[in-house]
């Protein structure tokens, strides 16, 4: 059992160090992770489920980004949320920490396969009660949701955030905060977009909208792959 546990944690920081993104020197990063709020056990725990159980880890918001979703929330103190790409269900957990008592958090993901990890976490976090699990469409699923928005965070399938955007707007209160992640999406936007690479095409489009439209207000931050925050005006 004992090297069981080794080989497995093992694994988890050979597969942490290969998949995680590092746009700052690493030793940055780290002081960067250093000197912000700690991470949470339960996230801890999820993390390490994540890395040795499902594909595509780097996909977590991950410490940093956690704990910047977590203040931001808490500077809002929504009563709703929406996430629009549940994963497994790290950034979820982050955005709850600022819900009001009676607030809910709705998240959206066409994968179903990862619905049992999602209600694990949730449930060890005790979020349960608080987050209502949608699987398929956020397209389909967003006109259906019986409520107006305060804050929603967009990190899903990248080709469709440009309608996604569509379809959040008025779906929001005044005032609230649309955040967008991974729209620096690795460095392409800035680089030569290949003619068949739809989703840098997409968030090019994207980013030009969020810029231009005057519902909105928008800063873009150069954190991890890029997150922008959008206020309705």
């Amino acid at each position: 059992m004992l090297l069981l546990k080794y080989r497995l944690s093992s694994n988890y920081v050979l597969l942490q160090k290969y998949f995680s993104m590092h746009f700052l020197p690493e030793s940055l990063e780290q002081y960067v992770t250093d000197h912000s709020e700690n991470e949470p056990e339960v996230l801890q725990e999820l993390v390490r489920e994540t890395h040795l159980k499902v594909l595509q880890p780097r996909m977590l918001s991950g410490h940093f980004q956690g704990r910047l979703l977590s203040i931001l929330s808490k500077m809002i103190n929504p009563k709703h949320i929406l996430e629009i790409g549940t994963y497994t269900g790290y950034s979820a957990i982050c955005l709850t920490e600022g819900l009001q008592s009676d607030g809910i958090l709705h998240t959206i993901d066409v994968n179903e396969e990862l619905e049992e990890i999602q209600q694990k976490y949730f449930e060890k976090s005790g979020n349960n009660n608080r987050i209502v699990q949608h699987i398929g469409d956020a397209k389909d699923i967003i006109p259906t949701l019986p409520v107006k928005f305060d804050l929603v965070f967009i990190d899903a399938d990248k080709k469709n955030y440009p309608e996604y955007f569509e379809i959040i707007i008025p779906k929001m209160n005044k005032g609230g905060v649309l955040l967008s992640d991974n729209v620096l999406w690795s460095g392409k936007i800035v680089e030569e977009v290949k003619s068949n690479d739809k989703q840098t095409y997409a968030l090019l489009t994207y980013n030009k909208l969020l810029k231009e439209d005057p519902r909105v207000e928008t800063v873009l931050l150069p954190i991890r792959d890029g997150l922008t925050i959008s206020r309705v005006v």
